[in-house]
C-alpha cells in the first residue's frame, strides 16, 4: 500500500461557496448517469463515492441487470480515457498490462502498453478469468503503476478499475482472491429494476444503446479538484476511533477467520468524507460511516468454514451484527 496516500492529514476547511460550486459538478455526474441507468440513484451515489474517493469499484450481480451499463455510464461521465477488458478463461496477464516486443529495426525490446494504461478500466466479468490473470491488476490497483520485465511504468491519473462479476456459484467463474477483493472500496449489487423503469428501458433501448451517446460532464481536472476538496471534510477523532473499534471487532469475533484490513479502515474513512461532501456537508457524521459499513467491510472478511466465503448474505449479516454492538459516537 502506498504510504504517501495513507496519511490522514488535516486540510484547511472549505467555505460554503466552494462546497456549492463543486457539489454542483457532483449533481451533474449523478444526473448524467441516471439518463441511461434508470431507477438506480442509490447505486449511482455509491459509484460516485468510489470515484471521488479515488478508489476502485466492484459491481456484482446476475447477468443482464445493468452492471456493465452502470460502469460505462460512470466512466463516460468524466472526460478521461476509457478501455474495456472482457475477462475470459484464455486471457493472459500480458493482455492486460502489456508486453515487451522485440523491434527488429532497433534490435531492442520495446514495451507495448496494455489496456490498463487508461483513466478508467472496465474489467467486465472479472471472475471469468483464472486467478493468475486477475492478479495482473493487483499492483495497478494499489500503487497506480505496472512492473514488466524489471521496469516500472506509472499509470495515468485519475486511475480507476470498475469491475463487474457474476455470483461465484454461476458456471465458469473463479473466486477472486482476498488480496484482490481488498483493493475494491465497495462491492455493490445492482438488483432488478422496478417494473416501471424496466418498461421504460424497453422503450429507450429498443433502437440502440443510449450510453454510447452519453457525453462527459466533468473533466479530469475538475475531478481532481473535487478529490482535493473532499480531503478537507472534517472527521472528528471519535468517528475515527469508531472505525477502528469496528475493524478491531471484525478481528476478534468468533465467526470470522479473517478480519478487515488496515486498507479497509482507511478506505472506509475516505468514503465517509466523500459521502458527507455529496450531501453538502463540510464534516462527517456517524451515519456516514455506519451506512457504508457493509459495502466497505463485507467483502474484506472471511467466515470460518470452507464454504463460508461464498455466502454474501452471511458476511453482510456478520458486519451488521458487529455494527449493532459497537457504541456509536455521539
Amino acid at each position: 500500500m502506498d504510504t504517501k496516500s495513507t496519511s490522514l492529514e488535516r486540510h484547511e476547511p472549505l467555505d460554503e461557496t466552494q462546497i456549492k460550486q463543486l457539489r454542483g459538478r457532483v449533481d451533474l455526474l449523478l444526473d448524467n448517469i441516471e439518463k441511461v441507468v434508470l431507477g438506480k440513484r442509490n447505486v449511482a451515489v455509491d459509484c460516485v463515492i468510489a470515484l471521488l474517493s479515488g478508489e476502485h469499484l466492484l459491481l456484482e450481480d446476475v447477468p443482464g441487470v445493468g452492471k456493465t451499463l452502470m460502469a460505462k455510464a460512470l466512466a463516460r461521465s468524466v472526460d478521461g480515457e476509457i478501455r474495456r477488458i472482457q475477462f475470459t478463461p484464455d486471457l493472459l496477464p500480458g493482455d492486460i498490462v502489456g508486453n515487451s516486443i522485440f523491434n527488429s529495426s532497433t534490435r531492442e525490446f520495446e514495451f507495448k502498453a496494455g489496456p490498463v494504461f487508461s483513466n478508467f478500466v472496465l474489467a467486465d466479468e472479472i471472475n471469468r478469468a483464472p486467478p493468475r490473470t486477475q492478479s495482473a491488476l493487483l499492483e495497478a490497483m494499489s500503487d497506480n503503476q505496472v512492473s514488466v520485465d524489471g521496469q516500472t511504468y506509472p499509470l495515468p491519473k485519475p486511475f480507476m478499475v470498475i469491475a463487474t462479476q457474476n455470483p461465484f456459484e454461476f458456471e465458469g467463474t473463479y473466486l477472486l482472491p482476498e488480496s484482490q477483493m481488498d483493493r475494491f472500496l465497495f462491492r455493490i449489487s445492482m438488483g432488478y429494476p422496478d417494473r416501471e423503469f424496466e418498461q421504460q428501458i424497453l422503450r429507450d433501448h429498443r433502437s440502440g444503446e443510449p450510453v454510447e451517446e452519453l457525453q462527459p460532464v466533468c473533466s479530469t481536472r475538475e475531478l481532481n479538484e473535487i478529490k482535493a476538496a473532499i480531503n478537507s471534510v472534517e472527521v472528528e477523532d471519535s468517528i475515527g476511533t469508531y472505525i477502528m473499534d469496528v475493524v478491531q471487532e471484525t478481528r476478534k469475533v468468533s465467526s470470522l477467520s479473517v478480519g478487515a484490513s488496515t486498507r479497509g479502515a482507511l478506505l472506509w474513512y475516505r468514503a465517509a468524507q466523500a459521502k458527507a461532501f455529496i450531501e453538502g456537508r463540510t464534516y462527517t457524521i456517524p451515519d456516514d460511516v455506519k451506512q457504508l459499513a457493509v459495502k466497505v467491510l463485507a467483502h474484506r472478511v472471511k467466515p470460518k468454514g470452507a464454504m463460508g466465503a461464498l455466502n454474501r448474505t452471511e458476511l453482510e449479516s456478520i458486519i451488521n451484527e458487529i455494527i449493532s454492538t459497537v457504541a456509536t459516537p455521539q
